[in-house]
C-alpha cells in the first residue's frame, strides 16, 4: 500500500517526479521472493489500490463512489498481475531488467482490455517535470515507463546486495580468515557501486537529452494561436443543460479577444481553439448557433476550431472538432475516435443500469475514423496541419502518433473538465500533454472549458497557462515543425519489444520453476 501510495504522490500537480523509482523499489522488494505467485500478486492488489483510490476519485464525484471503486480495482488488478510477474521472473539473472519489462506488460495490458483499455495513471505521465522527460522523444511514453521501473527494480537490486552485503560482514566478521572477508567485502561493494552508477546513469542521460529537445522558436516556420477557455455556468453532469449560455461564453470570449487585438493589445490569431463541448448546440442543425460561430470567426479574422457535439441521423452522436471558417463555415473536421466507455457510451446498457442510476445518462457516442488531423486555412501561414486528440485520446498513444504521421505541424488538446470539478484530473492530463510534446516534437495547445489551458512547447515546458474556473484566453506565437521525432518514426516498436522481453523472461521462469535445482552460491550470487 505505502509503493502504490509513493506513486500517487508523484503524480500532478506535485512535482515530486523523483518518488516515482521509489514506490517501484517498494513494490519489487516486496512482491520479489520465493513465495506463491498468488501473494505476489496479493500485494501487488494492495499497491495498486494505494495507487489508484486517491489517483481517480474525479471518476466519482457526480456519479457516486461505486464508478470511482469499481475503476480502481480493475486498474489495481494489473498492478497485482505486476507482483506476480515480479515474484515469477524475481529470480532470474538480470533480474531488474525483466522486472522492469513485466511492468511494461501490465501497462499495455491495462491500456488495451478490458473496453479499449485505460493508460491512465502510466508512469510516464507522472514525469511531466522529471529529468526523465526527454527520453519521451526517443521511444515515446513506453520507454519512459519502463526506464523510471527500471530504475526503481535498479534500486531494489542496490538495496538488497546492501542488505546481504551486511549479514555477510556479520558472519564473515565471527570467522578467522580475515583475508576471505575482506576479499568478500571488495567484491560486494565493487558490484554495489557500479550497479548504483549504471542507476545513476538513467535519469542523469535524461538531463543530458534535454538540450536536443526542440527550442520554443525552433521550426518551418511560426503561427500564432489563441486558446479560449469561456468557463461554463455551473460544474458537474448538468453543466450543458444551459448549453447556450456554454456557446455564448465562448463567442463572447472570443469577441472580447477580437477587440484586444484590434486595439493593437494582442496579437492577431491565426487560428483560434475552443474546447471540446463549447458548442454542444449542433450548429450544423441548429442555424441559431451557426450564426454565433460564425459571427465569431469573422470578428477574430480567423477559423475557430469549435469542439461539438454532433447528431447523426441514427441518433447517435458524434464529439467532433470542426474548422469554421467565418461565412464559409465547417470546412474539415476530427470525429473523436477513442470514446470514453461509461461516460460517452455504455457497454452492455441493460446489464450496468442494475447497478447505478446513473447509467442511463451514459451517451450514445459512436467513434470517428481518420488520422487526427484537420487542415486550417490561414492568412499568414497557407493550410495548417493540426492533429487533435480530444481529452480522453490524449491517454492514447496511438491517437497523436497516427496525426504526426500523417503531417500534423501542431497538436491541440480540447477538453472538457467541467464534469469533474476541482479535482486533480486536468493537471494530470495537462501532464500528459506535456509527455506527448516532447514525444512527437511538437508544440502543443490545450483548450479547456474551465481550465487548466496552456500553451506548451516541444520541450514540454509551460509557456502560459490559465486558471480554473474563470473566462480567459492564451495568445501565443509558436513554431509549426515537420521533422520527426526517433519516437514518432518507430512508433510502438518499444513497448512491442518490451513486452516480448517480459513474455520470454515469463516463460524461462514458468520453466525453471517447474524444474528446480539446486542453487550453487553462483546462482545466489547472480541472481541476488
Amino acid at each position: 500500500m505505502i509503493a502504490g501510495l509513493l506513486l500517487f504522490v508523484s503524480f500532478p500537480p506535485r512535482t515530486l517526479w523523483f518518488i516515482a523509482p521509489v514506490g517501484i523499489a517498494i513494490l519489487t522488494l516486496t512482491v520479489r521472493g520465493n513465495g506463491r505467485l498468488r501473494g505476489g500478486f496479493g500485494y501487488g492488489m494492495l499497491a495498486g489500490l494505494g495507487f489508484f483510490l486517491p489517483l481517480l476519485p474525479w471518476t466519482g464525484i457526480y456519479v457516486g463512489p461505486v464508478p470511482w471503486l469499481a475503476l480502481s480495482v480493475v486498474c489495481a488488478v494489473y498492478v497485482g498481475l505486476f507482483g506476480m510477474v515480479a515474484r515469477l521472473v524475481g529470480r532470474l539473472p538480470g533480474w531488474p531488467l525483466w522486472v522492469a519489462a513485466g511492468w511494461s506488460l501490465t501497462e499495455w495490458l491495462r491500456a488495451s482490455f478490458p473496453f479499449g483499455g485505460f493508460p491512465w495513471g502510466r508512469l510516464a505521465f507522472g514525469q511531466g517535470d522529471g529529468w526523465f522527460l526527454s527520453f519521451a522523444m526517443v521511444g515515446g511514453a513506453p520507454l519512459l515507463s519502463f526506464l523510471v521501473a527500471l530504475t526503481g527494480t535498479g534500486v531494489a537490486w542496490i538495496v538488497l546486495r546492501l542488505w546481504r552485503s551486511r549479514g555477510a560482514d556479520a558472519e564473515a566478521a565471527n570467522s578467522p580468515r580475515l583475508s576471505s572477508w575482506g576479499t568478500l567485502r571488495l567484491i560486494s561493494w565493487n558490484r554495489i557501486i557500479v550497479a548504483a552508477i549504471v542507476v545513476a546513469i538513467i535519469p542523469v542521460t535524461g538531463v543530458i537529452l534535454r538540450p536536443a529537445l526542440p527550442g520554443p522558436e525552433d521550426g518551418n516556420r511560426p503561427i500564432t494561436v489563441a486558446a479560449i477557455q469561456g468557463s461554463v455556468p455551473r460544474l458537474g453532469l448538468d453543466f450543458n443543460a444551459q448549453r447556450r449560455a456554454v456557446l455564448d461564453n465562448h463567442v463572447r470570449r472570443t469577441e472580447e479577444l477580437a477587440r484586444e487585438v484590434a486595439a493593437g493589445r494582442a496579437p492577431q490569431p491565426d487560428v483560434v481553439i475552443w474546447p471540446e463541448n463549447s458548442s454542444d448546440i449542433d450548429p450544423l442543425r441548429n442555424p441559431d448557433a451557426a450564426a454565433l460561430i460564425t459571427r465569431a470567426s469573422a470578428e477574430i479574422k480567423a477559423p475557430i476550431l469549435v469542439g461539438a457535439v454532433l447528431v447523426n441521423s441514427d441518433r447517435t452522436t458524434t464529439n467532433s472538432v470542426m474548422v469554421w471558417d467565418g461565412a464559409n463555415g465547417p470546412i474539415d473536421r476530427h470525429d473523436k475516435k477513442i470514446i470514453q466507455p461509461f461516460g460517452e457510451y455504455l457497454p452492455y446498457r441493460e446489464f450496468f443500469r442494475h447497478f447505478s442510476e446513473y447509467a442511463d445518462r451514459a451517451g450514445y457516442f459512436v467513434p470517428g475514423h481518420g488520422d487526427g488531423v484537420v487542415a486550417v486555412p490561414t492568412a499568414r501561414a497557407g493550410i495548417v496541419d493540426i492533429g487533435v486528440a480530444t481529452c480522453y485520446e490524449v491517454a492514447f498513444d496511438r491517437a497523436f502518433s497516427d496525426a504526426v504521421r500523417a503531417g500534423a505541424q501542431l497538436l491541440t488538446v480540447p477538453t472538457n473538465n467541467a464534469t469533474f470539478g476541482k479535482s486533480e484530473m486536468t493537471y494530470q492530463q495537462l501532464a500528459m500533454s506535456r509527455v506527448r510534446a516532447v514525444e512527437h516534437g511538437r508544440a502543443l495547445i490545450v483548450s479547456a472549458t474551465t481550465g487548466v489551458s496552456a500553451i506548451i512547447g516541444a520541450d514540454g515546458r509551460i509557456q502560459q497557462q490559465t486558471g480554473q474556473f474563470v473566462p480567459a484566453a492564451l495568445v501565443a506565437t509558436v513554431p509549426l515543425r515537420e521533422d520527426s521525432t526517433l519516437a514518432t518514426r518507430i512508433g510502438p516498436a518499444p513497448e512491442v519489444l518490451l513486452c516480448i522481453l517480459a513474455a520470454a523472461a515469463i516463460a524461462v521462469a514458468a520453466i525453471r520453476r517447474r524444474t528446480p535445482t539446486p542453487a550453487t552460491p553462483t546462482d545466489q550470487d547472480a541472481v541476488g
